[in-house]
């Protein structure tokens, strides 16, 4: 064998070695990453964090879910919450959408427990019924007795459990006007509807604010229904049960509102605004009166007075009114979670024990004021909100439990002192005693759930055109009192009428 003949040889033979210590290297990677696929599924499969996809209302920036208070949260309770935020001001209509699309996220929450679009998807099967899984609640303690009595009765029909309710006090909603404005024009804190529209006239007449001063920017309210009565049972000559909406009542504080509004004291665009703008009218310093939450009197004076340094808002005791008082109490519930039925039935109850968690007094004081030292500190014995605090709890964060009940939830601040939450809890007193719920906020008739959604819009048109005086008050009566006589709608009045007698004697337990 020649030379060259040896050389070629050798070089073949150390090519040769080379690809096959490549070949082994590329072996040697493959199964190191093999076995670090294999290790990360293993991990994957011993971890235990419940993953749950959440939709649910924003009322603030959207949050950061690693933050110190979304992260303890989700610590404590072994949870990795997927939240879709859905703005306020959007939120029923994105809720329809999701409904009609059918791809429903795990939980999905509504604060109408009689929306008729959710109604008609639980009859179609969309949503699990709750009853099976939660038994006797012997392992749900938290959700049978620590939250608002009789709340589970909005979410039952005919032993069908369809949703688990949200606590929320029963004291909540009251007509605030800025204090300030009041003292400034000696104007006595009203006491009546009729003192009320007064003071109005006279704070948008002398416009303090500057800016042109508008009195109300809504129409419509819940306290303005319990003070026309339009909420107290009233029947028809068949025996059903008129729909609020629907009373000679409701029609007359309709006619209230036309004379604000001719008066000039109801905003002009009043029916095209969200809640966010007239949030943002109120803050600003351009409106006089604004119904909300009570414990929004804080926060809410705080943004005035970067603006108005003197601006100081209060809610009003409750007002007298042909019917009653503006003294609404709440169901004592926001809304509910339904769980979706593409959730495996081994993960609700999963999603159950999450809720259960969230409605223990622990988790209860973390919504409510986070972690203490990090969140708020102990003043006088009151645990008060810190600037991170202020900024990271709020209505928003709340959204993702099931809090137990507290009495003053909605009337204390956690930012403000001892005393300054004594003085309003003084301020609203006489909502324990003179407050009422309106049935209706629960009340369920499957002939109105299928029937209204054919009116509503048309209704809704028709109230605005009689406020603003597009309509006469006796074309607004005539139209309404052929509603009343549709004989499907008074098939739907003798349903709300049978519904409504279990809760004849209802006792409502504000402790």
């Amino acid at each position: 064998m020649n030379r060259s003949v040896k050389r070629l040889l050798l070089c073949g033979f150390i090519v040769v070695i080379f690809i096959f210590i490549l070949a082994s290297c590329g072996n040697e990677k493959v199964t190191s990453n093999n076995e670090d696929q294999e290790n990360s599924k293993n991990t994957e499969e011993n971890d235990d964090t419940l993953k749950i996809e959440m939709m649910a209302g924003l009322f603030t920036e959207v949050p950061d879910m690693d933050n110190e208070f979304f992260s303890e949260l989700q610590e404590r309770t072994n949870t990795e919450l997927e939240m879709v935020w859905v703005p306020d001001a959007e939120y029923d209509t994105r809720f329809d959408l999701v409904l009609a699309s059918g791809d429903i996220p795990e939980v999905i929450w509504q604060l109408d427990f009689t929306k008729p679009t959710l109604l008609q998807s639980i009859d179609q099967g969309a949503f699990w019924d709750l009853a099976p899984f939660l038994d006797d609640f012997s392992e749900f303690p938290n959700l049978k007795n620590n939250i608002t009595p009789g709340i589970w009765d909005y979410v039952t029909r005919d032993g069908h459990i369809w949703g688990i309710p949200r606590s929320r006090a029963l004291i909540e909603p009251g007509i605030k006007i800025r204090k300030d404005w009041l003292e400034k024009y000696d104007i006595a804190i009203p006491k009546t509807l009729e003192e009320y529209k007064e003071a109005l006239s006279l704070i948008v007449e002398n416009d303090p604010s500057g800016q042109g001063t508008i009195g109300v920017a809504e129409g419509v309210t819940s306290p303005l229904m319990i003070a026309f009565g339009a909420a107290t049972p009233t029947y028809n000559e068949e025996g059903g049960m008129i729909k609020d909406t629907l009373t000679p009542q409701y029609t007359d504080m309709v006619e209230w509102l036309r004379g604000l509004y001719k008066d000039g004291l109801v905003a002009e665009e009043f029916s095209g605004l969200n809640g966010f703008q007239r949030q943002d009218m109120l803050r600003s310093g351009r409106l006089a009166s604004y119904t909300y939450s009570i414990y929004r009197d804080f926060p809410w004076t705080e943004d005035i007075k970067k603006i108005q340094p003197e601006g100081e808002l209060m809610t009003l005791p409750p007002l007298e009114g042909p019917g009653g008082y503006t003294a609404q109490l709440a169901v004592g519930s926001s809304g509910a979670f339904y769980i979706s039925k593409k959730v495996p039935e081994e993960k609700v109850m999963e999603i159950l024990h999450y809720f259960e968690k969230t409605a223990s007094e622990e988790l209860t004081e973390l919504a409510y004021y986070g972690i203490e030292g990090v969140h708020h500190e102990i003043k006088d014995g009151m645990k008060v909100l810190n600037d991170l605090g202020t900024e990271q709890i709020n209505t928003t964060s709340m959204q993702p439990f099931t809090p137990g009940y507290k009495k003053w939830a909605e009337v204390h601040y956690p930012g403000a002192s001892k005393e300054e939450n004594l003085a309003k809890q003084e301020e609203v007193a006489g909502y324990e005693k003179l407050g009422k719920q309106n049935p209706f906020d629960w009340l369920y008739s499957s002939t109105w759930v299928d029937v209204w959604p054919n009116y509503q819009s048309e209704f809704d048109s028709k109230v605005t055109q009689a406020i603003v005086g597009d309509i006469s008050m006796d074309d607004f009566r005539a139209y309404v009192e052929g509603l009343r006589n549709d004989a499907q709608i008074k098939q739907a009045f003798l349903e709300f009428a049978e519904a409504y007698e279990p809760y004849k004697e209802r006792e409502l337990q504000l402790d």
